[in-house]
């Protein structure tokens, strides 16, 4: 059973679940930019909520069907069309063989989620089939579909069904995060403290699964840039010596010389797979406590959909 790349879009990569517990060995967690997304699509399928799947950016695949399948679509908003007509996000199609995809643009939002019944068959390495581009392993030998790509999957369908309305995550192009303060916000000068958390910031053209720069007001700290390097993570803001914001995402290293002033919560550490350039983004300060209380309210209202959602949002 397989799927012909005809167009392999702007970049699209076979993701799954974050390599978890490897950091120490200098491995980024990597997996789904956003793993809520690529729950979704999955959870319509029956399939496992990390099973492989096409992760594409910006601009989607074109796709053909080799073999009668069963797929979905979730993440950022788009008009995807089958044999030339519109099929719908946060469903379950059916495609006949010789049936071709068209995925296109994604309007707002970044990331397209592309699921089979069953999953597509990936190159499992240090215990998940995420692509991770900057080592080459993972995914389809270890970078982005090319055209004339067969995927494979395994033979299987799947039942009709729809993501409900509350449980469809809505796109924008002006989007907050929680964060709390990190190791290094106290290099601050006291007006760029203010300015880090009182600023709407755009996210610029240097924007990438490794991390996205803010454009805004320079900020100032006292590094000197005589920091030694430590240790960071996913959501991890840090500033550079320039002054310019840089938000560490999914793909980012495992440590950074610059100092941490900020680091998104994990309830919404997801939602930075769907900014693009341009978009605008707020950072909402918040303290531990209230970050947790945070996120057991989402963990509670996503538990009835999906079921695994502590893992989802790890």
């Amino acid at each position: 059973m397989s799927i012909t790349v005809l167009k392999p879009g702007l970049q699209t990569t076979i993701q799954s679940r974050p390599r978890v517990g490897m950091r120490h060995l200098g491995v980024p967690a990597g997996g789904a930019a956003d793993t809520l997304s690529l729950a979704l699509a999955n959870r319509l399928l029956g399939n496992a909520w990390y099973e492989p799947a096409l992760e594409a950016t910006l601009l989607g695949p074109t796709l053909r069907f080799d073999s009668p399948c069963t797929f979905a679509l979730a993440g950022a908003h788009a008009t995807p069309t089958l044999n030339s007509k519109e099929v719908f996000m946060h469903r379950a199609i059916a495609a006949a063989a010789g049936d071709e995809l068209v995925i296109g643009s994604a309007m707002v939002g970044a990331r397209i989620y592309v699921a089979v019944a069953g999953g597509f068959g990936a190159d499992d390495v240090l215990g998940s089939t995420s692509t991770n581009l900057q080592a080459g392993f993972g995914g389809l030998q270890g970078r982005a579909l090319a055209a004339g790509d067969e995927l494979q999957f395994p033979e299987g369908a799947a039942k009709k069904c729809e993501t409900p309305d509350e449980f469809r995550p809505p796109m924008s192009t002006s989007w907050a995060v929680r964060v709390c303060e990190s190791v290094e916000t106290e290099q601050f000068a006291a007006t760029s403290r203010d300015e880090l958390f009182g600023t709407n910031w755009t996210i610029g053209r240097r924007a990438d699964r490794m991390g996205l720069q803010l454009e805004g007001p320079g900020l100032r700290v006292s590094s000197d840039g005589r920091m030694p390097s430590a240790g960071v993570f996913p959501g991890t803001v840090q500033c550079p010596e320039d002054g310019a914001p840089y938000l560490l995402s999914v793909d980012a290293g495992t440590v950074g010389g610059y100092p941490r002033i900020a680091q998104v919560a994990r309830v919404d550490r997801h939602l930075l797979g769907q900014l693009r350039p341009g978009d605008h983004l707020r950072l909402l300060l918040r303290d531990p406590d209230e970050a947790i209380e945070a996120l057991r309210a989402k963990l509670d209202y996503w538990r009835e959909w999906l079921p695994d959602i502590e893992e989802i949002l790890l």
